[in-house]
């Protein structure tokens, strides 16, 4: 009897096993967009600081980062091909921040940079008006206009314009998910905020 009991209890595992491994549908949740996978797990997004739905995401952002893997890497690339305002303004949101990822203080001024935008409802017209949120933040304005003209900063400028030059065909909106350079992650309007961190999580995972 408790043999037939074990048999029906693993019988019962494996559909639902099953339908573990299935949840995330190739075509529908996420697009294969490489042959190869990137040597290490990594997990890019690409965003705007003037997009609304960025603005949003950041909250989920938070999650992805504290469930993915201890050896996956996430890195913001903020894209420059966004309508609201001129390509030059927005290399100057990205050298901010490259200047706040210099300073490792990216997750603070990334909100910092959000909120002036969105919350406050306050225009960017030039690196200018980005620095002054550094001086509100105990960053001198010399360390500042040193860490902006730098050779760091500046190479890490070029890295994000060739993270976007290489995918730019996919990118059609953001905020967008490239994980592995091999996957995009596609959001479907039945999915929940949770569905959402789990699926670019389990891309993570993939080989």
């Amino acid at each position: 009897m408790k043999h037939l009991l074990r048999i029906a209890f693993f019988s019962l595992l494996i559909p639902l096993q099953a339908c573990a491994v299935e949840q995330w549908q190739e075509g529908e949740h996420y697009k294969v967009i490489s042959d190869e996978a990137t040597p290490s797990p990594e997990i890019r997004e690409y965003f705007s600081f003037w997009c609304p739905h960025c603005f949003n995401f950041e909250p989920l952002v938070a999650q992805i980062k504290a469930k993915m893997g201890d050896n996956v890497t996430f890195t913001k690339v903020h894209v420059n091909f966004m309508r609201f305002t001129s390509k030059a303004i927005q290399d100057d949101a990205t050298r901010a921040m490259m200047v706040a990822r210099a300073l490792e203080k990216e997750d603070e001024m990334n909100s910092a940079i959000f909120n002036y935008i969105h919350v406050q409802r306050s225009p960017v017209t030039s690196l200018d008006d980005l620095k002054n949120l550094f001086l509100l933040r105990d960053v001198s304005s010399d360390e500042f206009d040193k860490l902006a003209n730098s050779f760091g900063v500046n190479s890490m400028m070029k890295k994000n314009q060739k993270a976007i030059d290489e995918h730019m065909r996919f990118l059609a909106g953001v905020p967008n998910f490239i994980v592995n350079g091999k996957y995009q992650a596609t959001f479907t309007r039945d999915m929940t905020n949770d569905d959402i961190v789990d699926l670019v999580v389990w891309l993570s995972k993939q080989p």
